[in-house]
């Protein structure tokens, strides 16, 4: 079952994460976890393209490998970028020494690849220790969600998903899609169905 939107109590139970940003005004912030992949990332860009929209790609850095050029090409239209791991860790069964290597490995490559000194990371999953978060909070921002797409999950329709979704919309918010190869079919289904009614609601896109 998806939870769409991540209840309150806890959010309140980590404050020092980021999972919505100052609700004033009307801009909502869209993120993409698990790229970049051909096929899909592209995509995205190119729908978000179409409607002058910003958002933000939490990268994984075996991925930024493999795909450098695209990488670039999310940098390089104004899209902001942040630390996801270099292999997709889950924090619950990853020892500190391996996790935090693994972080550093993927801020290297955001670095080497793009010039790029990333000051945002999302733990993949959500899934992160107490003691993982407290080490990479000194350098970064725990970048987290308050609203969950759900595009990973087979049992939902794509208009299923797009309505669940902009069901928990409101200023401030942040939502979570993800650009790999699982979703490249609903991705197609979904994105521009869920984009256009983000204008129809009159929100502003902004990127982390």
């Amino acid at each position: 079952m998806v939870f769409h939107s991540v209840p309150t109590l806890v959010q309140r139970f980590f404050p020092n994460r980021v999972w919505k940003k100052d609700g004033s005004g009307e801009e909502i912030y869209l993120t993409f976890d698990d790229g970049p992949v051909p096929g899909v990332t592209d995509y995205v860009l190119q729908e978000l393209h179409k409607r002058n929209m910003k958002a933000t790609f939490f990268m994984v850095g075996a991925n930024v490998i493999k795909n450098p050029t695209l990488a670039k090409e999310v940098q390089a239209m104004g899209h902001g970028i942040g630390n996801h791991t270099f292999h997709h860790l889950n924090g619950w069964k990853t020892d500190q020494v391996k996790y935090i290597e693994d972080f550093e490995a993927c801020n290297r490559i955001l670095e080497d690849e793009l010039d790029l000194q990333s000051t945002l990371f999302r733990p993949p999953y959500g899934m992160m220790t107490s003691s993982q978060a407290k080490k990479i909070k000194k350098t970064h921002e725990i970048v987290m969600w308050n609203v969950l797409s759900g595009d990973y999950d087979l049992n939902l329709k794509p208009e299923q998903i797009v309505a669940n979704t902009n069901r928990h919309l409101d200023s401030g918010a942040i939502v979570v899609f993800h650009d790999q190869e699982k979703t490249e079919k609903i991705m197609k289904n979904i994105l521009p169905d869920f984009l256009n009614q983000v204008l129809d609601f009159g929100y502003k896109t902004k990127a982390l």
